[in-house]
């Protein structure tokens, strides 16, 4: 790799090239003063960095040897939360409070609705995200499973069609009904002196209308916030067999999107890192596209245009296209070879994350009709253990606005509630950045691995399907909600659920993902523009703001002490089958994303499961499976023949689900492959690693694999 020297770093030539020629052109920043400035940063902030990471190995220490010195001992949970305190893994709690932060658009403070994760290496993922906020609830009916079935053959199928038109129309009934009678039985629809006919019950869901070379050619609907675009064309192929010309109707799906550098994403030096910041630029600057082969076709994908239309008084009223983009950046953990400190050690990658994605976004506040329209920039910070990180986060971007020349806390940030440490002092959290945070949430997964990880040495965990029905995870996804609602944060931020993980099953999303708005959450992550579509119903069916305010009114649900209970396999006993069956299905999965992530460099994609159901797979589910797997073996429960013999199986297994890809390299029968000791060193050295974090041992296999 050559570099360049940077002031005090010694920078990736391809790094340096794109911050001088292409991010930084256009800001106002002299480059000198630029990177100056960017190493002071770098060097005052990275053994503060260092040090903090050194607090989580000693506090984890502390948790080891306190575990170890009660084995076989009842668990005594005044003590243990005593002895957390003690240790200052718990903080002590102050006064209520609400958050101050300002100038956050309304996607994020006040209307509810589906988000996005989308890596933003993949620069068609990120294109179809960011245009995600309008989606065709036809196609996402016609196409999926979602009425209970799958299409059949090639061709359009009337029957179906008519199946989910009569879906649509029972839709409306419910969500923006008429003053009398069914959508299924209006023959026309028309604007006359801005009045809508068919009346609606309630006419101030009439939003607006557009005409067109026939007359009216759309109709906008509100409920909740969200508009309903109703198509009219009688020339469609739809629409002329529709007694109202209704060709299709089109929902606003999802309001926000989170462009990923961490979890979904394999950034391992400068090339990769490149690759993630110049698709975030064409995003800010608005100018990404990509070619796309579809049908036969090429087509160029770009931003899509905002949506104008008439409102009932006449006036003009243009209403976003675009998903809201939030970036998400990498925690405090990793460092990148990408740049290099005067002492040589590499850059902390946070902190390079927080500079350049920052700096990139100034491209959007410069320019009108962009992202942002408050002239915000919401990042998103994953893996925090507690409120002294949250604090540090917050002093960073306080530094960034202080280098870039921004006023103070345009940078908003988003608190990954995913580590235990920090669920159990969020209100803490919270309060460390009540000035910037725009947005909480709850990841199961995440959330699971550091639940097994902080407790490794407490007892052999429950199997990994069991954790949803024990009490720390209620505790923790209602906890959540309440102190964020407690916080202030209605009106003014997010709080959000995590992803449904199975792409392919909408029937099922839409029969369960409803209690996320009905748990007061204002927005939850889904896996696909379709899936945000189907997914936009539900915040149609629940209004969110009142739901938070009953809960709000209600009080408090889960406890600190249900939250700290470990969920450890007391009493119970597993058959010879139930322990095959986890081992094998922990090693499958495992296996199906690492492989991808070391020899392909693909951070997140629909991973067959040992039952070939696709499931979106990142590294969140990665470090569940690995933990779970070095907790068994850890405790004796299983062997490490019984997993070898597993990974074995499963390598050949994985093999097969891939074998119609011609660039695959198989691991089987050899196991001897990069990617088959990634995951090997994943389980039996996942006891050691970090808070159970797959990144340290991802990063090196693929920087090895590169390397050859």
């Amino acid at each position: 790799m050559t570099r360049a020297q940077k002031s005090d770093l010694s920078v990736s030539t391809t790094l340096a090239e794109f911050i001088d020629t292409q991010a930084l052109p256009g800001t106002g920043l002299a480059p000198d003063a630029f990177w100056a400035g960017f190493s002071r940063l770098v060097h005052e902030m990275a053994p503060r960095n260092a040090a903090l990471l050194e607090k989580r190995a000693e506090i984890q220490g502390q948790i080891d040897a306190w575990h170890r010195a009660r084995a076989g001992q009842a668990h005594d949970g005044a003590a243990y939360r005593a002895f957390l305190s003690d240790i200052g893994y718990l903080v002590p709690e102050g006064p209520d409070f609400e958050i101050e932060t300002e100038n956050v658009d309304p996607e994020i403070a006040h209307v509810p609705g589906p988000q996005l994760v989308v890596p933003i290496t993949n620069a068609r993922y990120a294109l179809n995200a960011a245009n995600a906020r309008w989606g065709s609830l036809y196609d996402a009916l016609y196409g999926t499973d979602a009425m209970g079935d799958l299409p059949q053959g090639k061709g359009y199928d009337a029957d179906r069609g008519a199946r989910v038109i009569a879906w649509g129309r029972k839709h409306l009934d419910q969500v923006v009904p008429l003053a009398d009678g069914s959508w299924a039985d209006v023959a026309s629809l028309s604007v006359t002196d801005g009045v809508l006919a068919p009346a609606l019950r309630d006419p101030s869901q009439f939003a607006g209308y557009n005409d067109g070379p026939q007359g009216l050619a759309e109709v906008f609907l509100r409920i909740n916030g969200l508009l309903i675009d109703l198509v009219i064309d009688r020339d469609h192929q739809i629409g002329k067999q529709d007694k109202a010309g209704i060709a299709d109707i089109l929902l606003e799906s999802a309001l926000s999107a989170i462009m990923d550098c961490e979890d979904s994403v394999a950034c391992v030096d400068a090339e990769d890192k490149v690759g993630a910041y110049a698709n975030w630029l064409g995003l800010m600057k608005g100018d990404l596209s990509e070619e796309v082969a579809k049908g036969g076709e090429t087509f160029t994908r770009v931003l899509n245009d905002d949506v104008v239309f008439t409102a009932p008084d006449g006036e003009q009223v243009t209403h976003k296209g675009r998903a809201l983009m939030l970036i998400r950046n990498v925690g405090h953990l990793m460092t990148n070879p990408a740049i290099l400190m005067k002492d040589g050690g590499e850059i902390p990658e946070g902190l390079m994350d927080a500079v350049v994605t920052v700096l990139i976004a100034m491209h959007d506040l410069s320019r009108a009709g962009g992202n942002s329209t408050k002239g915000s920039v919401y990042v998103v910070k994953p893996k925090m253990h507690g409120p002294e990180e949250v604090a540090f986060a917050d002093e960073i971007f306080t530094r960034v606005e202080g280098l870039l020349g921004l006023p103070l806390n345009t940078v908003k940030l988003g608190i990954m509630d995913e580590e235990r440490r920090t669920s159990a002092n969020l209100k803490e959290c919270i309060r460390a950045a009540k000035s910037r945070v725009a947005f909480i949430n709850t990841g199961f997964l995440d959330r699971t691995g550091d639940e097994i990880h902080t407790s490794m040495e407490a007892g052999p965990m429950l199997p990994k399907g069991e954790m949803k029905s024990t009490p720390w995870i209620t505790s923790y996804e209602d906890r959540n909600v309440d102190i964020g609602l407690a916080c202030g944060l209605r009106g003014r931020a997010q709080i959000g659920k995590g992803m449904w993980a199975m792409p392919d099953l909408m029937q099922a999303m839409l029969e369960q993902k409803i209690g996320h708005p009905k748990s007061g959450a204002n927005c939850a992550w889904v896996p696909s523009p379709t899936a945000a579509t189907l997914h936009a119903t539900h915040y149609h069916h629940v209004d969110v703001l009142a739901r938070q305010e009953e809960l709000a009114a209600a009080g408090p649900r889960g406890t600190l002490d249900d939250l700290l209970t470990i969920p450890v396999m007391e009493g119970r006993n597993l058959s010879e089958d139930e322990v095959t069956a986890e081992i094998e299905n922990n090693a499958q999965g495992i296996l199906g994303y690492v492989v991808r992530w070391v020899d392909a460099g693909i951070g997140c994609s629909k991973v067959p499961d040992i039952n070939d159901v696709g499931l979106m797979e990142d590294r969140a589910t990665c470090r569940i499976s690995s933990q779970a797997l070095a907790n068994w073996l850890h405790h004796g429960l299983i062997s490490p023949d019984q997993v070898e013999a597993a990974m074995q199986k499963m390598a050949a297994k994985v093999d097969a689900q891939n074998a119609g890809d011609p660039t695959y390299r198989a691991m089987a029968p050899g196991f001897n492959s990069v990617a088959y000791q990634a995951a090997k060193d994943l389980v039996f050295a996942g006891r050691v690693q970090p808070s159970g974090y797959t990144e340290p041992v991802l990063h090196a296999r693929r920087l090895e694999l590169k390397a050859s």
